[in-house]
């Protein structure tokens, strides 16, 4: 029997990466193709069952990494997908994610697009109209960071506004843009972190952030109840993506993920489940909450 996310299994043991993985480097903000083992992002395994039929999809950051594994799973569950990507060294694995939604039968958008711009969020907006005919879902997943490793004292005022405005401006400016466009029984999801609640003093201004996320989220869910509009986050753990290459040194990005009670990292296809759920009318009565993919570490 092939194996799909429905496949019982021993969780400890998938993916080969209990004693870590290659020591392998790359520039910001790194990409697929280069890293291994490739990260799986459900093209062989996601199987669909019409959860998000005729639903609409934005995703910020959706050329590679959990950005591609829901892209994948909302495609495969029904959706119209448009993703962003930051620029030329991202386009390739923006055109396959593309290419692997068009494969789900649906219609798929890649739009370069820097979401520290206010204007550049408002051009994503605007295409999501005029290329998929409306806005039902919009996950905010576009992330930047950097380890350093004397924490504050090597974090740069340069890096600290890239951070945020990556993290935390250009959800909110999204949110704000998207919602008159967005209808009843919508959803925004947004990317926190295990970071939010278990900061690594190496990741400060990282992990700031995706507390702010997590605030954010909370607030915002009690702002929009009453439009109809469901507001959640999703807490990764270790999640081994393009960002880990190239953001941390070498024997870091060796021992990722390790630490944690499953032994291992976390693969972007096995988030994609949660941001399915929280898309979905299945999650009809949860607003508000920060659920955690974190191979066990605790985000309370």
């Amino acid at each position: 029997m092939s194996e799909d996310q429905y496949t019982q299994q021993d969780p400890t043991r998938q993916y080969g990466q209990q004693q870590g993985q290659p020591a392998q480097q790359q520039s910001a903000p790194g990409t697929e193709r280069e890293m291994g083992p490739k990260p799986d992002h459900g093209e062989e395994s996601y199987r669909g069952s019409d959860r998000l039929a005729g639903k609409r999809a934005v995703i910020t950051g959706g050329d590679s990494g959990i950005g591609r594994a829901v892209a994948i799973a909302y495609a495969r569950e029904g959706a119209d997908v448009l993703i962003s990507y930051l620029g030329d060294e991202e386009e390739a694995d923006a055109r396959e994610t593309v290419s692997l939604v068009e494969q789900a039968g649906r219609t798929g958008v890649a739009v370069r697009c820097d979401v520290r711009e206010e204007a550049n969020c408002r051009n994503l907006v605007e295409r999501a109209l005029s290329d998929l005919g409306g806005i039902d879902i919009l996950v905010n997943n576009a992330a930047f960071q950097m380890s350093q490793d004397k924490g504050l004292l090597d974090i740069t005022t340069d890096q600290f506004d890239r951070v945020f405005k990556t993290n935390v401006y250009a959800m909110f400016w999204l949110c704000k843009l998207a919602v008159p466009h967005l209808p009843e029984g919508s959803a925004i999801i947004n990317t926190s972190s295990i970071q939010a609640f278990n900061p690594s003093p190496q990741l400060l201004d990282y992990a700031t952030t995706k507390a702010a996320i997590a605030n954010f989220t909370k607030a915002l869910a009690l702002n929009l109840a009453d439009r109809g509009i469901r507001v959640n986050a999703v807490a990764p753990g270790p999640v081994w993506t393009p960002l880990i290459p190239a953001t941390m040194p070498e024997e870091k990005v060796k021992q990722f993920g390790t630490d944690t009670p499953m032994g291992r990292p976390g693969q972007p296809a096995e988030l994609a489940p949660a941001y399915v759920f929280f898309a979905s009318q299945e999650s009809s009565y949860v607003t508000g909450e920060i659920l955690g993919v974190t191979g066990g570490k605790l985000t309370r």
